[in-house]
């Protein structure tokens, strides 16, 4: 699809892109001429929150940009705002498939653009934290999708998940993990119902999308996906739905890297003054070296 771009500051660039309601917006980061990678990034933020300057997206694609790749961070159209305290879900906003069709648009844009950068078009990757990866992995599996009907376009090189919420419903978790869980402070919890309300939400209250792939990667058959490296913090309520995910990929065939980030709460990408922050990343570098 094609975008228009304009300078944006140092080193970072302003992109847009056709939608169906208004552009796709996203930056693109880069520290030199030549990249040895390409990213799509996608933050976090319950499909309603969240955005390009959020330490998330901004330090992280800035962190990646300085080891010599080139991220485009993807400032994908939000859900409306639900209310947690009642279980509301939102009105108005862009619900399911909007923030879907954006990153696959971003995808495509990285792809067309890949030589430009100095990373091979077939070298792209995605990824996404927490929400961001539900709608990374969702991606993906469109992807597939559109390659098995016979679409010749570019799929990803490999998927990165941080933190990320991929069932609609919670697995349960390991007795190990459910110990590890217990010891994070209150307010950094994600109960049942406040992860069915964030779910319920994106998909705009149609309780028939939450089995759709798309919406929930982990709800379908993982199978054909690209290779997989799953990265979850230790005291996480959404560290099972990455577990999951992780043996599911396994199970199906896909070449699947899965680690625990020790010492971490949700969202640890978001703190890039923790060494958890620069090991997580060090650990992206070091698994896409092999890809």
């Amino acid at each position: 699809m094609p975008l228009s771009v304009t300078r944006y500051g140092v080193n970072v660039l302003s992109v847009e892109a056709p939608g169906q309601d208004a552009p796709v917006r996203a930056r693109l980061y880069r520290a030199s001429a030549s990249c040895e990678r390409a990213l799509v990034w996608v933050h976090g933020g319950a499909f309603a929150f969240g955005d390009l300057d959020m330490p998330e997206a901004d330090a992280t694609a800035t962190w990646l940009a300085a080891h010599h790749w080139a991220v485009l961070s993807v400032d994908y159209r939000l859900a409306p705002e639900p209310d947690f305290e009642t279980g509301r879900i939102g009105t108005g906003g862009h619900p399911f498939p909007a923030a879907h069709d954006d990153v696959i648009a971003a995808f495509d844009w990285m792809v067309d653009h890949a030589e430009d950068l100095g990373a091979a078009p077939d070298a792209v990757l995605l990824g996404g934290a927490s929400a961001g990866g539900n709608l990374a992995a969702g991606a993906a599996v469109e992807l597939r999708e559109r390659a098995r009907g016979g679409d010749d376009r570019i799929v990803p090189a490999g998927l990165f998940l941080a933190y990320p919420v991929l069932h609609a419903t919670m697995p349960e978790p390991t007795p190990e993990t459910a110990a590890a869980i217990a010891t994070a402070p209150q307010d950094a919890r994600f109960p049942a119902d406040v992860i069915r309300t964030m779910n319920l939400n994106y998909v705009a209250g149609d309780e028939s999308l939450l089995t759709d792939p798309r919406a929930f990667a982990g709800e379908g058959d993982p199978a054909g996906l690209p290779a997989t490296l799953v990265i979850d913090s230790e005291a996480d309520d959404l560290r099972p739905s990455g577990e999951r995910f992780a043996a599911q990929l396994a199970q199906a065939g896909v070449d699947v890297r899965h680690h625990v980030e020790p010492g971490t709460l949700h969202g640890h990408l978001n703190r890039p003054e923790l060494p958890a922050f620069a090991r997580t990343l060090e650990r992206l570098l070091e698994w896409s070296a092999t890809r």
